[in-house]
């Protein structure tokens, strides 16, 4: 199912319905990115002049200047994330909207969630990304380490956050909450996916909104498994739920 996930997902991202949120997307993105390397960069000169590491010189400072820029260029990788998903954020429920409507025409879509409360979840989620990542970039100088830790808490975060946000749009939020630890392992191996796409420079721009679209057909396929289960096994709600999210009117 993964897979055929992921592939329908990708073919999704650069369809023509989307093509036009995923350019504002990544316009958004790179020019967030972009402005926040210009600031700190101009704050640490700024601070180096104010406060030069040499006063005898000159040299000393303007090569402390050009390895802070450099390193806050490296340091934009950790912060992308959190970043890119603030700005796909506002754009989450138009994409699995169109999403569901081109691939599961015959079925029930989604409710969008009100914009202010999409937002603050976007808000939220990118928050906990920056903090994860930040985490990560402790690690930074720890050969080996620094990757595997990226990589572990963009799987848990990403493949949490985004599953979620498809399944939101047919329960409420704790039972999507609940679906989602049930599915644990499915749940994973695509947010590993998603974390994996976070390492590749330029792919992972395309993140966010594969992202949603590779998690609206995770969640379609393991609600059908689930109407397949034995009715004493289910909730009454939860399979009436899950009949409404496979299209059953």
């Amino acid at each position: 199912m993964l897979i055929n996930a992921a592939f329908a997902a990708l073919r999704q991202v650069f369809s023509r319905p989307l093509r036009t949120i995923l350019w504002k997307s990544l316009g958004l993105t790179v020019g967030l990115l972009a402005l926040i390397w210009f600031v700190l960069t101009k704050g640490i000169a700024a601070l180096l002049a104010a406060h030069p590491i040499s006063t005898d010189y000159a040299m000393v400072n303007a090569v402390a200047s050009f390895l802070a820029g450099a390193g806050l260029f490296v340091g934009l990788a950790y912060i992308l994330p959190p970043v890119s998903i603030l700005v796909a954020g506002y754009f989450l429920d138009d994409a699995a909207a169109i999403v569901e409507r081109t691939d599961f025409p015959d079925e029930v879509p989604g409710q969008a969630m009100p914009l202010t409360q999409a937002m603050l979840y976007a808000v939220r989620f990118a928050g906990l990304a920056l903090a994860v990542n930040l985490a990560a970039l402790a690690l930074l100088l720890v050969p080996g380490i620094n990757v595997a830790a990226f990589f572990l808490a963009n799987t848990y975060l990403l493949g949490r956050e985004y599953f979620e946000l498809a399944a939101a749009r047919f329960r409420p939020l704790a039972e999507a909450g609940a679906m989602r630890r049930y599915h644990t392992p499915t749940v994973m191996l695509a947010g590993a996916l998603l974390a994996g796409l976070m390492l590749v420079p330029v792919v992972n721009l395309i993140t966010p909104l594969f992202g949603i679209a590779l998690m609206v057909h995770v969640h379609k396929g393991l609600s059908r498994d689930r109407l397949l289960k034995a009715p004493a096994t289910r909730p009454p709600v939860a399979m009436d739920r899950d009949r409404l999210d496979a299209g059953r009117r």
